[in-house]
C-alpha cells in the first residue's frame, strides 16, 4: 500500500461508525499508525459515544468527539464553525496523513459529510492544519441510496484481507451492535477506496469541482477479497 512512511494519522468524520465503515480495514492493516479519530457529532449521545470509544480500542486508535447539530433537518452549518471545532478537537495540528469525507459526500443526503470535507480542505489550504498527504473517501452511492460502494477507479483501492474484513464486520455488528440483517451490516464495504492529494492546491481544485469524478462507474459484483 506504500504507506510505510506514514505514522501520525488523523481521521475526521461526521458520525460514529464511519471511521470503521470507510477506513477501518485500512487502519487495521497499518498497525504502525498512531491514529487520532475526530468525530464531530454525537458526543452527548451516551450510547453512541460509549461504543465509539470501544470501537476505537478495537482499531487501536485514539478518539475525540464534538457535538455539532445533526438533526434530521440537516440545517447547514457555517464553514467557520466547522473549522473551529476541528481545530479544537484535533490533539495535534501536524500529521503525515489526514483522511476525511469527499466534497460530494458518501450519501447525497448527508450534508455534514460535504461540509466537513470542505472545512478540512480549507484548513489545510490555509496552513491551519498540516499534512504531507490528504485522502478523501472514494465511494459512490449505491442503487438503494443507502449504501456507499468503493470506487474501483480511485487513486487508492485497498483490497482487504479476509481476516481484516471480519474484524471490521465484528466492530460494526458486535461493538456498535447493528444486527447482522440490518442495512448497516449488509452494506459494510468489503474493500476501501480513497482519492489521494499530495498538496492543498490539488485538493482545492477537487473541492471547486465538488469532488466529482467524470462519471459514476459500475462496480463489479465480485468478491474481491478472494483475489488477494
Amino acid at each position: 500500500m506504500e504507506q510505510q512512511n506514514l505514522t501520525n494519522v488523523a481521521l475526521i468524520v461526521a458520525y460514529p461508525d464511519e471511521e470503521t465503515l470507510w477506513a477501518g480495514g485500512t487502519i487495521i492493516s497499518n498497525p504502525g499508525w498512531q491514529c487520532d479519530v475526530v468525530c464531530l457529532c454525537k458526543k452527548n449521545d451516551r450510547n453512541r459515544a460509549s461504543v465509539f470509544f470501544e470501537a476505537l480500542t478495537e482499531l487501536g486508535a485514539n478518539g475525540f468527539m464534538g457535538n455539532l447539530d445533526d438533526g434530521p433537518e440537516q440545517l447547514p452549518l457555517q464553514d467557520s464553525q466547522l473549522q473551529q471545532m476541528i481545530q479544537q478537537l484535533m490533539p495535534d495540528r501536524k500529521y503525515d496523513l489526514i483522511i476525511t469525507h469527499n466534497p460530494d459526500g458518501e450519501y447525497a443526503s448527508y450534508h455534514r459529510h460535504q461540509e466537513i470535507s470542505r472545512a478540512v480542505i480549507n484548513l489545510w489550504a490555509k496552513g491551519l492544519i498540516a499534512a504531507k498527504q490528504l485522502w478523501t473517501f472514494a465511494y459512490q452511492e449505491g442503487e438503494s441510496g443507502l449504501s456507499a460502494e468503493p470506487r474501483v477507479d480511485a487513486d487508492r483501492y485497498h483490497i482487504l484481507e479476509q481476516s481484516v474484513y471480519e474484524r471490521k464486520y465484528n466492530i460494526i455488528t458486535q461493538t456498535y451492535g447493528f444486527e447482522t440483517g440490518s442495512r448497516e451490516a449488509q452494506n459494510i464495504p468489503e474493500n476501501e477506496a480513497f482519492w489521494h492529494f499530495q498538496n492543498p492546491v490539488k485538493a482545492m481544485q477537487w473541492l471547486v469541482q465538488g469532488g466529482r469524478p467524470r462519471k459514476p462507474i459500475q462496480v463489479p459484483m465480485i468478491d474481491t477479497r478472494a483475489a488477494i
